[in-house]
């Protein structure tokens, strides 16, 4: 009974996105407030009726009712609770319910926080938002039903991807779908502004904070699923520039373009066009993604390979959007008037180069990953675009603009002086320089672009702390005043510091792990030791191991330096039930200066035991700046400044007419 409460759910949420899509988008026609105004609710019910289902799908793995062929193909009764409700969306069908869940979650967002929107504009981008959700839950309902009864009800499930059971990806999922799906708010007002002809400072308010919300998912989505590959898949990596590893940095890196290209358009009332072409281009290549990883053109640890039935049906959805949005945007863009000029040399312009090194490193990823794909559908070839392409095109154009980062801040709107953003950030550069140096000291025989790359980094960081000192006019003004104006920055100032250092905490981790990590592969008895990045790593020998639906081997090894213990790293070989599938469990020791990883492989003839080590420099600084990048990005979204809209005029009026 309850899976088939959750399919009439979806059936009524479909009725009601096509009312949320229709009856807005006439009212604004025919300028009927009262039909706009209806939009709102519609966009609360769709949420409502989403969230039932997702709610009778859950309590289907919760309980393991076995007749359900989703839970059947998806879950097991051993496993643990948290993973039979992350199995709800470990699979293709649960995951596009989730999907619609967090679309409809943003669409009602708007519907309540966008009270102070004008009327034609919430309607309009509401009924975009609507129109979305008629793809997607049209897609849920006749190609992809969670909800299917099994003829007979099996014992016993077939269990989880035992790469999906684990904590990150329980998490990481719903944060990278809410990073794909809040970007169509974005989409939806840029819409909203072409068919209605008018892009302004208040439409770029109103953008920024869904955009950053988005951006903020995308963020730490991403961490996750890193942080997850680095220590689930045994592969002593955490970046391996697989397709879909690209399908969700795509869309991250033109997000992040929108982001500054918006505040353009807040600040000066220029870029109008051009952010209006980001909006659209962000959110169809989050599209792009979901067709990639569900259409089964890719195969990856990562993808839903499926039948082409369905990919068919999501590549009709991409024609539709991507295609209508940006034929609407040849049609009406030039309708939009153009903004304020400046000079080259400014903070606008600072913003311009960061747009176009951010669009070409997402082009250069864009034609990395589908080139092969068009390649093979052309003539059958197949080849790999792996990291020698990627670090040749992606590379050179980041740096040029991680060298920009602690600059663009620092320069005045309109026209600047490059002289009085020197003398700012002099000691920056020194700081910098001085690393470098003291790394080519330490290091004189290489490699060479390692203390170059960190200089970057510390250059970042020291410019982020620059931006604060040069705002307080610390050294300028006492330092009593100083402290007070500091104190009364608005938190998006702290917050664009923060995930700015955040992005030079996260080059120095790159460099460190990308040119000094140190690797050992060699075949051990109990007690052998092997040296890896300066420690000593003892086997002390392997116990059979038991899980609640699981079984294997778990080995221990203690991690040594001189002569005295730094800990013990336990390493496991899983097989999961019902399946039999292996696993590997990775053996971590976090260092301030490092990770020691271990990995238990398989035995040989002579019954030893293959190992791999690893000593990670700096590796954890990946994940510390990712997160440094989110909670400024949070910080920026709690400034009153980003509250959604404005006052009505009317409200506004009433107010000072209360006043005394």
């Amino acid at each position: 009974m309850i899976p088939e409460l959750g399919h009439f759910a979806l059936a009524l949420a479909l009725i009601t996105a096509l009312y949320q899509f229709a009856v807005p988008l006439y009212g604004f026609r025919v300028n009927d407030r009262a039909l706009m105004a209806t939009a709102a609710p519609a966009s609360l019910v769709q949420l409502a009726l989403i969230a039932l289902a997702f709610a009778a799908l859950m309590w289907s793995y919760i309980i393991s009712d076995f007749s359900v062929e989703n839970v059947y193909q998806n879950s097991h009764s051993a496993k643990p609770m948290l993973y039979k409700i992350s199995g709800v969306w470990g699979n293709h069908e649960g995951s596009m319910v989730l999907w619609v869940l967090i679309l409809a979650l943003f669409g009602a967002s708007v519907g309540l926080m966008g009270r102070n929107l004008p009327d034609g504009l919430r309607a309009l981008v509401l009924s975009v938002q609507g129109s979305i959700s008629v793809a997607f839950l049209m897609f849920l309902i006749f190609t992809s039903n969670p909800f299917v009864r099994l003829p007979e009800t099996p014992i016993e499930g077939n269990g989880l991807n035992p790469l999906l059971q684990d904590p990150a990806l329980a998490f990481h999922p719903p944060f990278l779908y809410a990073g794909y799906v809040g970007l169509s708010v974005s989409f939806a007002f840029a819409v909203a502004a072409l068919i209605e002809g008018r892009v302004d400072a208040a439409w770029a308010r109103w953008v920024r904070p869904w955009t950053l919300a988005a951006w903020m998912s995308l963020t730490l989505g991403i961490a996750m699923g890193s942080w997850w590959a680095y220590y689930e898949l045994g592969w002593g990596g955490w970046w391996f520039w697989d397709p879909v590893e690209n399908a969700s940095l795509m869309p991250w890196l033109a997000a992040t373009a929108l982001l500054h290209s918006a505040i353009v358009v807040e600040k000066r009332n220029a870029l109008k066009i051009w952010t209006i072409f980001l909006a659209i281009l962000a959110f169809s290549l989050s599209l792009v993604g979901t067709f990639l990883v569900r259409s089964g053109v890719l195969t990856s640890v990562h993808a839903f390979a499926v039948d082409p039935e369905r990919g068919v049906f999501i590549l009709l959805i991409l024609c539709v959007f991507i295609g209508g949005s940006f034929a609407l945007y040849a049609w009406r863009a030039a309708s939009l008037q153009a903004g304020g000029l400046f000079a080259p040399i400014s903070r606008e312009g600072a913003l311009v180069v960061n747009n176009l090194l951010l669009s070409a490193a997402t082009a250069a990823v864009f034609i990395g990953t589908l080139y092969p794909l068009l390649l093979e559908s052309i003539n059958g070839e197949k080849i790999s675009v792996g990291p020698p392409y990627f670090n040749l095109t992606f590379g050179p154009l980041m740096l040029p603009l991680l060298l920009l980062v602690p600059v663009g801040p620092l320069l005045s709107w309109k026209r600047a002086e490059l002289w009085p953003v020197a003398q700012r950030l002099w000691w920056a550069a020194v700081v910098a320089v001085a690393v470098a140096a003291g790394f080519l000291m330490i290091y004189q025989r290489g490699p060479w672009l390692a203390p170059v790359l960190l200089a970057v980094g510390v250059w970042i960081i020291a410019g982020a702390l620059a931006d604060l000192a040069s705002r307080a006019q610390v050294g300028r003004v006492p330092v009593a005043v100083a402290w007070a104006r500091l104190s009364g920055l608005p938190r998006a100032a702290f917050g664009g510091a923060l995930a700015h250092a955040g992005v030079g905490v996260l080059m120095i981790g790159i460099v460190g792990v990308s040119f000094w990590k140190d690797e050992k592969v060699l075949s051990m008895n109990p007690g052998d030791t092997f040296t890896v990045g300066g420690v000593d790593v003892k086997f002390l020998g392997e116990r059979p191991l038991f899980g609640p639906n699981f079984t294997g081997v778990k080995g221990e090894f203690e991690v040594s330096r001189n002569g005295e213990p730094l800990g013990v790293v336990r390493s496991e070989k899983r097989e999961f039930l019902p399946s039999r599938q292996p696993t590997t469990e990775v053996g971590l020791l976090h260092r301030p200066t490092g990770d020691v990883y271990v990995v238990m492989g398989d035995t040989n003839a002579s019954g030893q035991r293959t190992v791999r080590g690893y000593f990670h420099p700096l590796v954890s600084l990946l994940w510390i700046g990712s997160a440094m990048m989110f909670f400024g990005g949070a910080l920026s979204l709690t400034d009153r400044r980003f509250r959604v809209g404005a006052p009505r005029p009317a409200r506004a009026a009433a107010m000072a007419g209360a006043g005394p």
